[in-house]
Formats: structure tokens, sequence, C-alpha cells
């Protein structure tokens, strides 16, 4: 996923291609990607805004209020490559209908929601759906367009994704103002349907050479990513010592290690795991962590302190967060053009990432009260930093790779950014709430603070330990982001030349 912290970018397909029928309607099909793409990157980057209003409605808090952002992420992330190779192998059009059904029912029933619970699993139902068109949208992309007027159509696709998440936060803080926090699920239901209804306007293909799906590997990827992410998430809640946690972590653990036995001994790795020999191609992948590192969880977490600590709407809270998402729409062009310009990349993904640490080491200026103008620095500073790097990872990494192995080099760094994506918010919010309750003493009050509900007589206390709470996460992500800087900058470092003898 490209534009900011979502990935964007479909996997490439590498089978000859066959269609079951003439491509037709090619504007059509263009239409219904970008519309599909809009509405999921809003979805993703909106639902943010809406959480302390779930929370109060639902009587909800802590680990159970994250997941109904975390589930949508896991499910986003892990299972891209999964349908990515289903719609190869089923149909691309199929894929991508079966997509927007599970996106627009998942939406539907968050809608409707009475229960946290029901509201998480929902979400991540939704989430799947998202990666069925996401993955599959960009494949019909490839059979419908060629030469010159695809480079274009993937060009607006990315740019529409950085579109949708920048102006995600606004539009659902202005709907959960004024109508509701459901309203902002069901209008995007409503858009899913379209999306539904548009997939029989668009033509069928699947590839020639029916490629083998990696069911184990899948599995076992997608259940480590969430045994991990359950022991993230429940640690504050639970204990970390909780038997539960624990058995999540080790759990998650080991199948790691099983995936990777897998994918090595697998002759169709769902993930090749040899790519990352190549140390400027896992320089690349690492760099595309970026987003995940530096990014993400501001985006996610940021307005809920606006509305709780300030007191601000949900509809001031997204226009707040503009100045962190609007660079993403337009850095992305900055760096593209000053490489193919000439300047190295690997200077301008050092500056880029160097801005997203000195971006969230400026944010500690954060304080209860003190306004928009004091963030309006670093919060831009952030968002030029990432738009900077989400403007060249792809295209340098895939330089790197032979052309036959495109399609797995592109879901391995897909998968790479969406998981650490989907793992930062779970580990920030966690980390988040366990500060705060050590400094509260308070598992249930720390909980609701994180959610966003301060309001009583303690109100200005504590505004100001959520505050110093961030202070010291946005002090951490800073580190993690300048230790990103180094290690990527060290890797795509020239090799020194032999010594002649």
């Amino acid at each position: 996923m490209k534009a900011a912290t979502v990935n964007t970018t479909a996997p490439i397909a590498t089978a000859p291609i066959t269609t079951s029928q003439a491509p037709r309607r090619p504007a059509v099909t263009l239409a219904l990607v970008l519309l599909g793409m809009l509405t999921l990157a809003m979805s993703m980057s909106g639902t943010t805004v809406a959480l302390p209003d779930i929370g109060a409605d639902l009587g909800a808090s802590g680990a159970s209020l994250q997941w109904a952002v975390t589930g949508y992420f896991l499910t986003a992330s892990s299972f891209m490559l999964v349908t990515g190779a289903l719609s190869d192998l089923f149909g691309r059009r199929r894929v991508y209908r079966a997509g927007a059904t599970l996106f627009t029912a998942g939406l539907l029933l968050s809608a409707t929601a009475t229960d946290v619970l029901v509201l998480d699993a929902a979400r991540a139902v939704a989430g799947l759906g998202a990666a069925g068109v996401m993955a599959s949208g960009g494949a019909l992309l490839a059979t419908t367009f060629s030469g010159p007027a695809r480079t274009k159509a993937y060009a607006a696709l990315g740019t529409t994704g950085g579109i949708g998440l920048a102006a995600g936060p606004t539009i659902s803080g202005a709907l959960v103002g004024g109508l509701g926090w459901r309203s902002g699920f069901l209008v995007f239901a409503v858009v899913g349907a379209v999306l539904l209804a548009g997939t029989f306007l668009v033509a069928e293909s699947r590839a020639a050479v029916r490629p083998r799906l990696d069911v184990p590997g899948a599995v076992t990827f997608i259940a480590a990513l969430a045994l991990v992410m359950t022991g993230v998430t429940q640690g504050p809640q639970n204990g970390w010592s909780h038997p539960l946690v624990l058995a999540s972590f080790g759990a998650g653990a080991l199948l790691l290690a099983l995936f990777a036995v897998l994918q090595r001994r697998s002759p169709h790795p769902v993930l090749d795991l040899t790519l990352v020999r190549d140390r400027r191609y896992l320089a690349w992948t690492l760099a595309g962590l970026t987003g995940a590192v530096g990014f993400a969880g501001t985006l996610t977490y940021l307005p809920t302190y606006f509305q709780g600590v300030n007191g601000v709407s949900a509809g001031a809270a997204g226009t707040t967060m503009l100045l962190l998402t609007a660079p993403v729409l337009v850095a992305p062009l900055v760096s593209g053009q000053l490489v193919n310009r000439g300047v190295p990349a690997r200077l301008v993904i050092t500056v880029a990432i160097g801005l997203v640490a000195a971006g969230n080491a400026w944010l500690t200026v954060l304080a209860p009260g003190g306004g928009v103008a004091p963030l309006a620095g670093p919060l831009l500073t952030i968002g030029i930093g990432t738009g900077l790097a989400n403007g060249i990872i792809d295209g340098q990494a895939m330089s790197l790779v032979d052309p036959e192995r495109s399609g797995t080099a592109a879901g391995f760094l897909n998968t790479v950014r969406g998981g650490g994506q989907a793992m930062m918010i779970a580990a920030l919010g966690a980390v988040m709430l366990s500060l705060l309750q050590s400094r509260l003493g308070s598992a249930g009050l720390a909980a609701r603070v994180t959610s966003g509900h301060l309001a009583g007589p303690d109100h200005a206390h504590l505004a100001q330990q959520f505050t110093g709470v961030w202070h010291t996460v946005l002090w951490g992500i800073a580190a993690l982001t300048a230790l990103l800087c180094v290690t990527v900058t060290t890797l795509l470092r020239a090799p020194r030349p032999a010594t002649a003898e």
C-alpha cells in the first residue's frame, strides 16, 4: 500500500494474462478502481476520529476499542497476498466483487453494531474485503491498459490513495460531528454498494498459467501476525505476564519461525525470503516502514488526544490532521522529480526519514490547550518526510528485481509495510495504555483516558498525564525512526571498489 501508511501499489502481474472477453469500457474500469482506492483510504484514516464517540456510545475503551482500528489493518494487510493470488486463479473481477461485498457488509454491520466486539469483528470483515479490492483492483488495471496508459493509470491510483488518506479524517470528522459515528460507516457502505454494482460493467480476466497458492504459508503467516497482535493489544489490559498474553507471543513466534521454514522449502512461496539477500532491496523494504513507524501511530491516536484533552469536535480534530496528511499528497511528486533529475535516491530517502524522525521529536511541543499553531511545524515535517519516502520507495525497490520476480518482490514489500503498520498501531496503543496505567494506578481510568474520556473535575490532571505519555511515546518513535534512517542509509552505501593488486 502506498499513499502514506497504506500501500496503494497493487501486486504486479507477472504471468501471461488472458481475458474471458475483450477488454471493454476502460474508462469505467479506471473509475471503478480509483473509487475503490479512494473509499478504502478514507475508511482507513477516517475511523480514527470516531473512536471517542464510539467508545462513549458502546461503553468501550482500551484494547477492545483499539481493535476497531487494528483489526481492519490486520486483515487488510495480511490477506493482501492471498487475495492477489486468488484474483489470478479465479478472476480479478470475481475477487474484486467478493471484496466489495465483504467491505460493504462489514461497514453495514459496523454501522448497526451495539456491542464493541461485534464492531471489531465487522471491521475485520471490512478489512478482508479491502484486501480483495486493493489486490484485484490493481490487476484489473494491468489487464485493461498497456504501455503509457497503464503507467498513467497506476499514477492515478497512487494519487487517489493519497487524496483519500488526506481527506479521510476531515470528512469522517464532519460526518461524526454532524450525524454521529454510525453515519461514517453508512456513507462508505453506500459507496461499497456502488463498487459492487460497477463490477458488472468491467471485463473478467485471469492468469493464463494458473498459479499455485501456498496455503500452508499463507495460513501460518496470518495466524502468526494475529497472535502477536493479540498479545500486544491485550498486554496492558491483562498484564504482560498473563498466561494468555505469554501464550499469544509464544505461539506467534513459533508460527513465524515455522513460516520462515515453509517459505524456504516451498516451490511457490507466498513470500520469497531470498529477496533479502540483496542488501539494497532489503534497504528499500525497510524504508517502507517509515510510514508505519513514524506516521501511522500519530495518524491513528492524535485525533483522540485533541478531542479528549482540548475538547475539540471530531470535525475540528479531522481538519487539524490535514497538516499531517496533506503533504503526503504532494511530496511524492517532489521526490520522484528529484530522483529523475539526478539527485541520488539514497540522499532523498535519508533526508525523508530524517524529517520524520525530527518531526516526531519536535511534536513533543504538544501541550493541553496549546492550539494548532505550535503543531503546524512538526505535523507538516512528518507529513513531508513520509510523502518524500513514499514517492520513491516502490520504484527503487522494484528496479533491483528481475522482471519475472516483480510480483513476488511487490508482494514482499507490501506485506512488510502493511504488517509493520498494523503492528505499530497495536503496539503504540498498548504502550500508551501501559504508561498511563503506571501513572494513574488504575487500568480502568487509563483505558478511559486513552479513549478520549477526560471529562470531570480531574480533567487538568488527566490531561497533563496523558500529555506526558505522549511525549515519552514521541521520543521513542523519533529514536526508532532515526535508527531506521541509519540502517537504510548504511545498507544503501555503495560498496568500496576492489583494491588493485
